[in-house]
């Protein structure tokens, strides 16, 4: 699961209902559970995730390649994610490309935004890149996000059905980016974000999605992102039904990792 989920948690009760629902890995939010700058709550809270036998899938960071422009900023910043995730002990950092939507990103802004996922990539050692698969960045539309991702090497992508996309066009656009996906965020909104519901209301999306992701027979992070009313008590059903789905995805062939 995502950390996100439930931002005004405690660390400590989220590995509890994560570990209660049956879920295997947590996803840590840079915005609400890891403090960047203190390198020591970060690996303290990988040692909590680890000994409830719960791994660390990622650092969801908000760190924006291109935003700030000042080149030494930036990299401040990202030194500081780095930081975190090493304490942590993450295999992946969660970025966002950019702060614009793609078609209103001119040339300059494009390349400060991919020089700097660059940077990202050639900085992180060990560590996977991957982009956020967001509305109002460059990963907003499916041919901006493959552009994106064949200019700068190593560089990795999140995805996750676009707000108001129909299943069979937003699943085209899953397998647009398959290659290139190392996680998903599992979340049932529809038709807005506004109207977040539980995910069997999307079961035909989720069900060929996972299928989609296990027939590539590569580990895929499939993490539940948010749940009806912010609830807590949703999260062991919501995690039993993509649990379902990746069971019944799996048939012959290796499973998306999940459910987280």
């Amino acid at each position: 699961m995502c950390s996100v989920t439930y931002r005004p948690l405690h660390p400590e009760r989220i590995i509890t209902i994560a570990r209660q629902a049956g879920l295997q890995h947590i996803e840590w939010g840079q915005d609400a559970h890891v403090r960047l700058g203190d390198e020591a709550q970060a690996r303290r809270l990988g040692e909590a995730t680890r000994a409830a036998g719960l791994s660390v899938s990622a650092l969801g960071s908000y760190y924006r390649a291109g935003v700030p422009s000042d080149p030494d900023e930036a990299d401040r910043l990202w030194r500081q994610v780095l930081v975190a995730a090493r304490a942590l002990g993450a295999p992946r950092v969660r970025v966002w490309a950019g702060n614009l939507a793609s078609a209103y990103t001119g040339p300059a802004d494009r390349r400060r935004t991919l020089d700097r996922l660059k940077r990202c990539v050639d900085s992180a050692g060990d560590i996977v890149v991957a982009t956020e698969f967001h509305a109002g960045t460059l990963t907003d539309e499916i041919g901006s996000a493959l552009s994106m991702l064949d200019e700068v090497p190593g560089l990795r992508t999140y995805w996750q059905p676009p707000n108001g996309m129909p299943d069979d066009e937003a699943v085209a656009g899953l397998g647009a980016v398959l290659d290139r996906v190392d996680a998903v965020h599992v979340f049932s909104w529809w038709p807005t974000s506004e109207d977040r519901r539980p995910l069997h209301h999307r079961a035909a999306l989720w069900r060929a999605a996972m299928s989609m992701l296990a027939s590539t027979g590569r580990r895929i992070d499939a993490a539940l992102e948010f749940v009806p009313g912010d609830d807590p008590g949703m999260l062991t059903g919501e995690a039993a039904t993509l649990r379902r789905y990746v069971t019944e995805a799996s048939g012959d062939s290796p499973a998306p990792e999940g459910a987280g």
